[in-house]
């Protein structure tokens, strides 16, 4: 399918997508999905750098965790995708690093080494690690929603045959198979995603440190696992030997332990929070003058 033209019946006849995955400068092949990838991080990085004041970051801590966080999350994304499909690479291990541009990136990879990445700042220059990782969450989201454009021009992660009036057809040759968009689905979730972590994080703020980026995971593990039951069984990753989805099971995981999290810490931030009654009292409270 990766020289597939891609239709949407809903856009009519006039919606017809039949280039190539890359473009080629100077005998070199760029390739779309890396494209896309490189505007979702740079879009990210501007994001976080107009917005990290909200999280107590200065320019200068932003600017390391990029430059820490980029290599550190290509790294772990490519482990992450090397370990979950080891038998592909076991007999010529050397496309683990040459084979990158063919693709084999996962976003699990990619929250680690970003995670990581906000270990390592934090320590380096002392400055909370919660404010980082809460900083760097909506960026996340913002380079999830762009990639996935990329796996559009690779005509990858299709979903399951449908006819819905949104179905996103495939064309080769004489041959038209309609599936779900499910890289469409995933970018909206995210786009969603982005408006109401921003909003709620400007209007309303951070109950406890942390709360944005458990927000995150709770948010992109339930869109996720809902993907997943629509995702094409050839781009299905199972667990060993079973029919089970093991990008559903992590993305429930993160889901359910995001919704335990928000609400222990929730709970814990009201209890420490001085009561109406404590407010009150304290501002009635007159400071005592000292004998001169």
């Amino acid at each position: 399918m990766q020289n597939a033209t891609i239709t949407f019946p809903m856009l009519g006849d006039w919606f017809a997508v039949n280039t190539p995955r890359y473009v080629n400068i100077f005998g070199f092949h760029i390739y779309f999905y890396a494209l896309f990838i490189a505007l979702g991080v740079l879009l990210g990085a501007v994001y976080m750098l107009r917005n990290g004041k909200d999280y107590g970051l200065t320019t200068d801590n932003i600017l390391d965790g990029i430059l820490l966080g980029i290599p550190l999350g290509v790294i772990f994304s490519r482990l992450w995708h090397v370990a979950f499909h080891f038998a592909h690479y076991r007999d010529n291990p050397i496309t683990i690093i040459t084979g990158m541009r063919d693709g084999g990136l996962a976003i699990y990879g990619v929250i680690v080494g970003a995670a990581l990445a906000a270990w390592i700042c934090s320590r380096w220059r002392r400055i909370p690690f919660w404010s980082l990782v809460d900083g760097v969450s909506v960026s996340l989201l913002i380079g999830q929603a762009v990639g996935r454009w990329g796996n559009f021009m690779n005509r990858e992660l299709y979903g399951v045959p449908t006819d819905l009036p949104w179905r996103m057809g495939l064309t080769v040759g004489e041959t038209t198979t309609y599936v779900h968009p499910i890289f469409l689905y995933e970018s909206l979730w995210n786009t969603l995603g982005i408006v109401l972590l921003h909003l709620y994080s400007k209007k309303v703020g951070r109950q406890y440190p942390g709360q944005i980026f458990v927000f995150y995971l709770g948010w992109y593990g339930f869109g996720r696992a809902w993907v997943e039951t629509l995702r094409a069984p050839h781009w299905v990753t199972h667990v060993f030997d079973t029919d089970i989805s093991a990008s559903m099971v992590l993305a429930m995981c993160a889901f359910l332990v995001a919704v335990a999290v928000n609400h222990i810490m929730t709970k814990r931030a009201k209890q420490t929070e001085p009561t109406p009654e404590a407010v009150e009292e304290a501002s009635k409270e007159e400071p005592v003058e000292e004998d001169q």
